[in-house]
C-alpha cells in the first residue's frame, strides 16, 4: 500500500480492519500528518503500538519542506516503523512540497515501493543476520542512542551539510553495526535485533539506511542525565567532523529526551548545562560548550590502562566487565568508545576512588594529563551536576570526592615545585592552571550546597583531616 496525506490517516485504520490471514508486504506513507499534534489519534496510537503481525514493514516519507509532515516523523507515534526524510527543496509552489507527485518523483521512494514489488537490485549474495530479541546492555544502549541522535540531527539538517552529514552517518552507522557484531561475537554474544535491524549494504550507495529507534519509556531522569550528557559531549560521527548549530543539536536532543519518556525541555536544558559548566570552569560567560569527548578520550585511556577506572554496573545492564571490555575492544575514539568514555567519566558514582582510584586521581592530576583534558573532564563532571540540580535529581556525592582528591594531588605538586622551579616554569603554570580549573568547580559546588555534609563521627579522620589541610595550603601561603 502506499498512502499520501490524509490517505495515510485512513491506511494505518484500515491495517486494523483487515483479517489477519490478509498479508501486506509494505506500507510506504508519503508527506503523511499522522504524527501531528492536531490529530486527535484515538485507538490508532494504542493499538499500533506494536507492528500488526499481517504487515511485513512500514517505511514513511517526510519531504524536509512539506509543512503537512510537520518536522516530527511518524515514528514518535508508532516507533516501530522506519522514518526517513527527503529534501526536494521549496519549489516554486507552496503545495509543492507535499504533492504526491514529488514524493514519488523521488528516487529513494520509487526504490523502496520497487524494493517493496521485486525485492533488492543487489545482485551478489549476503548472509542475513536478524538478531535476537534480548536486552541492550550498557555498550549496545549507548550505541543504539548514539546512532539516533545522528539520525534526528539528520532530519534537521538541509542542502550540502546535510548531504556531507548523511555520508558521514552511513559510513559511522556500517562500522558501528560491524564493530558490535565482531565484539559480540568475541564474547560470545548474540546481536541484538534492534542493532541488527541497522545493518544495510554500505557498497550500494543506493541502499536505504535503517533509521533506529530509541523508546525507552523507564529511563529514569538520573539515568538520562548521564546518558544525554554523554551524547552531547561526544562527536557521535567520529572520525567525521561537521559542526551544526546549536538549534539543530538542540531540538535533536529534545526529540531524543521525548523518546526516552522525558518532557523536551530535559534534552534542550543538556546543553545548557554543558555551556553553563563550561563557562564556571573557564570563567567566562556567553561560550558555546565545545565537544570535550576528543579531549577526555585520552585521559580515558591513560586511566584505563593503568587499572584506574573502574565502572559501576547500572541496574539490568551488563557489569564493569563488558564496558571495560568494549573500551578495550573499540578504543577511547570513534562513536562508540567515545560515547563509552563519557558515559564513564561523566558519571561520578562511576569513577570509583579507592581500589585502583588513587591511580586515576594520579592520572588526571598528573602531567600525563593537559589543563585542556583536565578541562574536559571537570567540564563534564559539572555539566551532569548542573543538570541534576536542576532537574531535582540526588547529587552525586562522589563528584566532589573525586575533584577534592585531584585538587589535594595538584596543590601539593605545585607547593613543592613553585618552592624551587623558575617562576614562568610551564610546569608550575600548567598545576596553578588546573588548581584553579578544579577550584571553580568545587567552589560553584560549594555555594550552590552541592558539598556532602560532614560525616558524624567523634574525631575527624586523618584523611578527611588531611583534605582540609590541603584545602587552605594558599590561604597560608598568602598569610604568610
Amino acid at each position: 500500500m502506499v498512502a499520501h496525506s490524509l490517505g495515510s490517516v485512513i491506511a494505518a485504520d484500515l491495517l486494523l480492519r483487515l483479517p489477519e490471514h490478509v498479508d501486506v508486504s509494505a506500507l510506504v506513507t508519503i508527506g503523511s500528518p499522522l504524527a501531528n499534534g492536531r490529530f486527535k489519534l484515538g485507538d490508532l496510537r494504542d493499538v499500533l503500538i506494536d507492528p500488526p503481525v499481517h504487515l511485513s514493514w512500514w517505511v514513511n516519507f517526510r519531504n524536509a519542506w512539506d509543512p503537512v509532515a510537520t518536522r516530527r516523523g511518524l515514528s514518535s507515534a508508532f516507533p516501530w516503523l522506519l522514518d526517513h526524510t527527503i529534501n526536494t527543496g521549496p519549489g516554486l509552489h507552496p503545495v509543492a512540497p507535499h504533492s504526491a507527485v514529488t514524493y514519488l518523483g523521488h528516487g529513494t521512494v520509487a526504490d523502496t515501493i520497487g524494493y517493496a514489488l521485486f525485492g533488492s537490485k543487489f545482485k551478489g549474495l549476503v548472509p542475513f543476520d536478524n538478531g535476537v530479541e534480548i536486552a541492550l546492555n550498557d555498550v549496545e544502549i549507548k550505541t543504539l542512542l548514539g546512532l539516533r541522535y545522528c539520525h534526528l540531527i539528520k532530519n534537521e539538517l538541509s542542502g550540502d551539510t546535510r548531504r556531507r552529514y548523511l555520508s558521514a552517518l552511513r559510513s559511522v552507522q556500517a562500522q558501528a553495526v560491524s564493530d558490535l557484531r565482531a565484539h559480540n561475537k568475541s564474547i560470545n554474544r548474540p546481536l541484538p535485533s534492534q542493532l541488527a535491524r541497522l545493518d544495510f549494504d554500505y557498497t550500494d550507495e543506493h541502499s536505504l539506511l535503517p533509521e533506529p529507534t530509541f523508546h525507552q519509556n523507564e529511563t529514569s531522569k538520573e539515568e538520562a542525565a548521564t546518558l544525554l550528557t554523554a551524547v552531547a559531549a561526544t562527536n557521535v560521527i567520529a572520525p567525521f567532523e561537521i559542526t551544526v548549530s546549536k538549534e539543530v543539536e538542540q531540538a535533536a536532543l529534545a526529540e531524543l529526551a521525548s523518546e526516552m519518556g522525558l518532557k523536551r525541555q530535559f534534552g534542550s536544558d543538556v546543553l545548557e548545562a554543558g555551556k553553563r559548566a563550561q563557562g564556571i570552569v573557564r570563567d567566562s560567560q556567553n561560550l558555546q560548550w565545545v565537544k570535550v569527548g576528543a579531549l577526555v578520550a585520552g585521559t580515558a585511556a591513560l586511566v584505563v590502562g593503568t587499572g584506574g577506572l573502574a565502572l559501576a554496573a547500572a541496574p539490568g545492564l551488563a557489569g564493569a566487565a563488558v564496558i571495560t571490555s568494549a573500551l578495550a575492544s573499540f578504543g577511547p575514539g570513534g562513536m562508540i568508545g567515545g560515547l563509552i568514555t563519557a558515559g564513564a567519566l561523566v558519571s561520578g558514582g562511576g569513577l570509583l576512588v579507592g581500589s585502583g582510584g588513587g591511580t586515576m586521581v594520579a592520572g588526571l592530576a598528573g602531567d600525563e594529563t593537559s589543563v585542556d583534558q583536565l578541562e574536559g573532564f571537570i567540564a563534564l563532571q559539572l555539566a551532569a551536576v548542573i543538570l541534576r540540580q536542576q532537574h531535582k535529581i540526588d547529587n552525586d556525592p562522589a563528584v566532589w570526592q573525586l575533584l577534592t582528591e585531584i585538587e589535594i594531588k595538584v596543590s601539593r605538586e605545585h607547593e613543592r615545585l613553585d618552592e624551587i622551579s623558575d617562576k614562568k616554569a610551564a610546569s608550575v603554570a600548567a598545576l596553578a592552571k588546573k588548581r584553579t580549573l578544579v577550584g571553580r568547580a568545587l567552589k560553584y559546588m560549594s555555594d550552590n550546597g552541592l558539598e556532602p555534609g560532614e560525616p558524624e563521627t567523634a574525631e575527624p579522620e586523618p584523611k578527611a583531616l588531611e583534605k582540609r589541610a590541603a584545602r587552605f595550603i594558599p590561604q597560608l601561603r598568602r598569610a604568610e
